[in-house]
């Protein structure tokens, strides 16, 4: 039953495993005329563009990231949406992916600081007011929370996409047709939650990554 269950997860079903190309076939979906004329959706995507970069801009003083941020967001935020629909591979449910977008960020991110902002990388290992017999143990800490978070980050949006679709399959598995139309109130409720989560995630994901630069 596990295996059964967990086996949705599998991004290897054979020698020429198509499963990764999921990540990439929004771009399919979208309409030619996007690329050429003003339409509903790229006016949409541009006015979700905007207002990430307003309240970018008033978190991160260094130019430039914004657009690196919004396109992660954008990546994200259409994977987990394509997840959401049956026989679709949820690539943004592995560490994989999640891994990949957090690690090579935030290695790059601790090279330039440490390279060019070596000063003010020391003075971030140790808060204001820390008293003189703390601050050894304060470095560590600090050096610890600092090394965890391209892990956190990867985690909790694997975590909070699998949280979701393993209780789905729960629901839908081994069930009657007389009970299944009874929890249909049930799965539309879950189906507009994970929605809320695909949108609120791919967020967080943006948020964080773009707090950890701006201590730079």
């Amino acid at each position: 039953m596990m295996n059964n269950l967990f086996s949705v997860f599998d991004p290897c079903t054979g020698m020429l495993s198509l499963n990764w190309l999921s990540t990439m076939i929004f771009i399919i979906m979208m309409p030619y005329k996007m690329w050429i004329t003003e339409n509903k959706i790229s006016l949409m995507l541009k006015l979700i563009s905007k207002t990430l970069n307003k309240e970018m801009s008033m978190l991160m003083k260094y130019k430039g990231t914004n657009l690196i941020m919004i396109s992660m967001f954008m990546l994200i935020l259409f994977n987990n949406l394509m997840g959401l629909m049956p026989y679709v591979f949820t690539s943004s449910a592995h560490l994989t992916f999640s891994l990949t977008l957090a690690l090579p960020m935030w290695m790059s991110l601790m090279l330039f600081g440490w390279m060019n902002k070596t000063n003010s990388m020391f003075c971030h290992l140790v808060p204001t007011g820390t008293p003189g017999i703390l601050m050894p143990f304060m470095v560590m800490i600090e050096t610890v929370s600092n090394i965890i978070r391209p892990g956190s980050l990867a985690v909790r949006l694997t975590a909070n996409m699998i949280a979701g679709h393993l209780l789905m399959s729960l629901l839908g598995s081994n069930l009657s047709a007389t009970v299944l139309i009874m929890t249909f109130i049930i799965f539309i409720t879950l189906m507009l939650f994970e929605l809320a989560v695909a949108v609120i995630q791919s967020y967080v994901f943006m948020t964080l990554m773009t707090l950890y630069s701006s201590e730079i």
